[in-house]
């Protein structure tokens, strides 16, 4: 779809239609005065037949291409997608006791470790990424890094605790984004935190205080609810059921302009991962296309010119 970048140009717009108005004008008073002043049937033998649509066709393109000339100046553009060249994303992975509920095969906590390692290692490699875990409280695992080797032993070495901090996973995230060093004009590289939780939140700061902060921070937080309702865990030899707070999770995803998932299992999993990645790797740039507009208008203009020699020896 094209939009325009400077649209207050398109007010050049009314002095090409007070040029057609005067064009159209002169024409109907020149008939007015050789009728009023010229013998019909004499000036029938002195003036050459010559069709009107052929007399008027020359100013006809040369109206056009002043229009089409004013949407170039307006800068027209349209909407494309450029790889980012670089970019930080923290890795958040719920590690409370719920993910070993098997209602995801095998595990909860088996089937995140295998889509995360393949979503780590399907990134671009200039992309620095970090992992983050969180139980109780949270910590960063691995800060971001290009090595994707260490992030990989990283995300096969987590392992269960008790309670879920998944404001302080936002806020451990948030830490680790700063760790990243600036460009040559001391700005932070774009940055995303893609946080997965199977449970509601028990310990640590809340999530809305969390979003907050990832607001002010410009960093969206992705989150997937992993898991179905029917998830239960077995705790002092008992079931205890474990659904998934879908609620809180596209909350949190909705205040920071993030995106909110949904996955039941490995493959559906694997599918957000993807998801996510194509969303990480471009960028949506807007084009100038006013170049195409102006070639355009210099086409009309010589057609113009070209027709009018053509047809009556003189530019109209």
């Amino acid at each position: 779809m094209i939009r325009l970048l400077d649209p207050l140009w398109l007010l050049a717009l009314i002095p090409v239609a007070a040029l057609a108005g005067v064009y159209v004008w002169a024409q109907f008073n020149r008939q007015r005065i050789a009728v009023r002043f010229a013998n019909a049937s004499l000036l029938a033998q002195l003036v050459p037949k010559v069709p009107g649509w052929r007399r008027h066709f020359p100013a006809g393109l040369m109206v056009i291409a002043l229009a089409v000339l004013v949407g170039g100046m307006t800068r027209p553009a349209v909407d494309v997608e450029e790889p980012q060249e670089r970019a930080t994303v923290i890795l958040a992975i719920d590690v409370s006791l719920s993910m070993m509920a098997t209602d995801v095969d095998p595990t909860r906590i088996d089937a995140a470790k295998t889509a995360a390692i393949d979503f780590v290692n399907e990134l671009p490699q200039q992309y620095n990424v970090g992992l983050v875990s969180f139980a109780g409280y949270a910590s960063v695992a691995v800060p971001p890094t290009k090595d994707r080797a260490q992030l990989t032993s990283a995300i096969q070495g987590l392992t269960l605790a008790e309670a879920t901090a998944t404001g302080d996973a936002v806020f451990a995230s948030l830490q680790a984004v700063q760790q990243v060093l600036t460009d040559a004009e001391g700005q932070l590289a774009p940055a995303r935190i893609l946080l997965l939780s199977d449970g509601y939140r028990t310990a640590g700061r809340g999530v809305d205080e969390a979003a907050e902060a990832a607001a002010a921070a410009e960093v969206p937080v992705s989150t997937v609810a992993f898991g179905t309702d029917e998830g239960v865990i077995e705790l002092d030899e008992e079931l205890v059921s474990v659904p998934v707070d879908r609620d809180a999770l596209a909350g949190l995803a909705e205040e920071t302009s993030g995106q909110y998932y949904e996955a039941a299992s490995v493959e559906e999993l694997r599918e957000v991962y993807e998801d996510m990645g194509s969303s990480l790797g471009y960028r949506t740039i807007a084009q100038d296309i006013s170049q195409w507009f102006i070639a355009t208008a210099m086409v009309l203009l010589f057609a113009a010119a070209g027709l009018s020699l053509a047809w009556s020896s003189k530019l109209t």
